[in-house]
């Protein structure tokens, strides 16, 4: 069964979930680091430990130029975006703190919050306009003397909707407002500077559009911002002491890293820098335009999100007049080697505000740099024949 799946049979629309189409730079990154760098990284002084810490600290450097972090060790890595949203939420936000955030997140973001909001932390949600992202106007309208933290997504894991985060970040540092940024769909395909962005948290996840191994994800902080931790443990570092200690990475990096998949994830990045993030972009521009315009001749499909006027990330998301979303999903994969994603997408709150919650949410498409044109062409064809 799984050699059947593998190579050109299978269409793998899929990416915003996880990317299986990785440059194979990166299978051989994970292989070498599991045969000669496999020591446990800064807890021994063995050539196999130091070969471990070379690829962390290899990794952090590739990650701070491709965001432009100050420095590499503003980089902390964790096992996926999830982690490193709680991080920046629960080591930031206090009883009677206020924090703003949009109609269209993560679960990684949206449960933090409830729970937090159980604890005296009050929450905005704010509306988003589904073109062009959260608009400054509607912040100016939630913003208290409280407020701590903005956080939101750079491109809606559902609908595709991308916020102006430079926009957004000015506005939070004139008004000395916290910026945090769950990039889990843009890190690797869109350009990000946490510089230019005025972005003080960046939440990223590995395995998508970085193109690295499931299991890596990571968090940038400001050089001058601290988090209180939410875990405590070993780190290599300071051993002596009862406390976690102070200097960064290691008071948010407790335990044994994911050092075979931090080589991946060096690999995946490696290859946007060489490939060069525009070519990137455009490449999946080019795709979503091919899929959008095929999706717009199709009778009884409903598009929802940007209109084709706007600019929107690698996803579509879309309804079948003839099926549920589960079951189209169910009829693409089984009838025609076809693997997209249904239903609500870790987002309730998003199919919420756009009213498809109530439907089983969406059906939702996402190619990546590695998908081509027939690829996309195929999805419509079957498509065609559902409707």
């Amino acid at each position: 069964m799984v050699d059947k799946l593998i190579g050109d049979e299978l269409v793998y629309l899929d990416n915003a979930a996880t990317s299986w189409l990785k440059p194979e730079s990166v299978y051989v990154a994970v292989e070498r680091a599991l045969r000669e760098q496999c020591g446990n990284p800064g807890r021994s002084g063995h050539r196999l430990a130091v070969a471990a810490g070379q690829v962390l600290d290899d990794a952090r450097l590739l990650c701070a130029r491709l965001f432009n972090a100050e420095k590499p060790e503003q980089i902390i890595f964790t096992a996926n975006a999830t982690i490193a949203a709680n991080m920046v939420l629960k080591g930031v936000l206090n009883s009677g703190d206020h924090v703003i955030t949009s109609s269209l997140e993560h679960n990684a973001v949206v449960r933090p919050l409830h729970r937090l909001e159980q604890t005296g932390v009050s929450v905005s949600k704010v509306s988003v306009d589904l073109n062009q992202g959260i608009l400054i106007n509607v912040l100016e309208q939630v913003v208290t003397a409280q407020t701590k933290l903005l956080i939101c997504n750079h491109i809606s894991n559902v609908f595709g909707t991308i916020n102006d985060l430079e926009q957004i970040g000015r506005f939070c540092r004139e008004r000395g407002i916290l910026f945090a940024v769950d990039a889990a769909q843009s890190a690797g395909c869109r350009k990000i500077d946490v510089q230019a962005m005025f972005i003080d948290f960046l939440i990223f996840s590995g395995h998508k559009s970085l193109f690295g191994p499931q299991g890596t994800g990571g968090l940038y902080l400001r050089p001058d911002l601290r988090l209180e931790t939410i875990l405590e443990g070993g780190t290599g570092n300071r051993s002596e002491l009862l406390e976690q200690p102070e200097q960064l990475p290691y008071r948010l990096e407790s335990g044994t890293p994911n050092t075979s998949g931090l080589a991946g994830l060096s690999a995946g990045i490696r290859f946007i820098l060489e490939t060069g993030i525009e070519t990137i972009t455009e490449k999946e521009k080019q795709l979503v335009n091919r899929l959008l315009t095929g999706l717009y001749e199709i009778s009884g499909i409903y598009i929802i999100g940007p209109k084709p006027e706007f600019e929107r990330g690698c996803v579509v998301s879309v309804q079948l007049e003839k099926f549920s979303p589960a079951q189209a999903a169910s009829i693409l994969d089984s009838s025609f080697n076809i693997a997209v994603r249904s239903g609500l997408h870790c987002a309730a709150d998003a199919h919420r505000f756009m009213n498809t919650l109530k439907n089983g949410g969406t059906l939702r498409i996402s190619p990546n740099y590695f998908n081509e044109n027939q690829h996309i062409d195929s999805c419509l064809d079957a498509l065609r024949k559902l409707s």
